[in-house]
């Protein structure tokens, strides 16, 4: 009798000890985690047939990054960067990025690891085993699925703290107001057709959106020569020059708007467009989507890359109230170049009494 009474006391305490050690280490766990752990990601249909994955949370707020231990710890390094008042306003953040390919891919991952609260990732293509060269996260078993599907997919592995929207959609005016709405606090403009581009900058100006361009990164390779600057300055690239054009004549939009762009001349050309029968072939005949381009512009995958990083340190240290200066663009002349050209070879024969390896080439 005793023996049992002994087992029962035993069993009693065990059960005791362990209940209070349950909720113990319950309450040492970050109330995010744990609600987490009970949530699931949802996904509805949009409107006009369109993918809409929601995130299981909705941002940090100011408390929850100070108590949420794991949030916290992966964004230590921006918090002594900024200081905590600074990433506050970081996660507290609502950014759209349209276009999600080389450009948008990259600039919307690292918008993502920096803290970046809410993201809309909006783009109507699928990944393509060609992209891989150039793309942030996808991988070959992407292939064939929606771009911004594939990004939601990852970007959930990498900080579930952040609400993310992904929409298979085409940016045009019927999708303005869907796209748009909400009241971001940037929207990333990474489309490489002018048409839908100039409609997007021109919806951004018009309701007082905080926007930045990305213009052409294919067929460049010298990283060194990318700038940000107002669209009025940038210089050698087809796509500025065809934007701030139509602005200009559509809707009288002069300048104002931040762009990434390469000061380097375009090294290589888009291939000819070659139709089933091996024969070159008229591109438009091909277009699934009217307006956009069929032909190939050769890539080197570094150089999209690079710009989106760009993008979003711009985005994040604006977000963050934290200034920057960037470098100035100067656009010189050849007539100053030939004089500065001239100096140089007067300084090579002063020292050195000969010129000879003194070259000037064209950039």
């Amino acid at each position: 009798m005793v023996e049992r009474l002994k087992c029962i006391a035993l069993v009693g305490a065990g059960a005791f000890l362990g209940s209070v050690s349950s909720i113990f280490l319950l309450k040492l766990l970050p109330r995010r985690f744990t609600n987490r752990l009970l949530k699931r990601p949802i996904e509805i249909n949009g409107p006009k047939g369109c993918f809409i994955a929601q995130a299981e949370s909705h941002g940090l707020d100011s408390p929850e990054l100070m108590t949420d231990e794991i949030a916290s710890e992966q964004l230590t390094r921006n918090i002594q960067f900024f200081g905590l008042e600074s990433q506050q306003k970081v996660c507290k953040s609502y950014v759209v990025i349209i276009g999600l390919g080389g450009v948008g891919s990259h600039a919307a991952c690292m918008l993502l690891r920096s803290g970046v609260g809410r993201l809309l990732l909006v783009d109507f293509d699928q990944v393509s085993l060609s992209s891989l060269n150039r793309h942030a996260v996808a991988t070959r078993e992407d292939v064939g699925i929606p771009k911004a599907q594939c990004l939601k997919k990852h970007f959930l592995s990498i900080f579930p703290e952040c609400q993310i929207d992904a929409k298979v959609l085409l940016y045009d005016a019927s999708s303005e107001e869907e796209i748009l709405s909400g009241h971001p606090n940037f929207v990333l403009d990474c489309i490489d057709n002018i048409d839908t581009k100039v409609s997007l900058l021109a919806a951004c100006v018009r309701r007082g959106l905080k926007v930045l361009s990305a213009t052409g990164a294919g067929a460049r390779a010298d990283p060194t020569r990318i700038r940000v600057a107002d669209l009025r300055e940038s210089t050698n690239d087809p796509l500025s020059r065809a934007v701030r054009y139509r602005l200009r004549k559509d809707y009288g939009i002069e300048g104002g708007i931040p762009v990434v762009f390469s000061l380097e001349k375009p090294k290589v050309k888009l291939l000819p467009f070659k139709g089933p029968s091996g024969e070159e072939d008229n591109p438009s005949d091909y277009q699934i989507v009217p307006g956009f381009r069929v032909r190939i512009i050769p890539v080197l995958g570094t150089i999209p890359a690079i710009f989106g990083q760009v993008m979003a340190s711009y985005v994040v240290t604006q977000l963050a109230g934290f200034q920057v200066q960037t470098e100035p663009v100067v656009n010189l002349d050849m007539e100053h170049y030939q004089k500065l050209h001239r100096r140089l070879i007067e300084h090579e024969e002063m020292l050195y009494g000969t010129a000879l390896e003194v070259q000037m080439l064209e950039k």
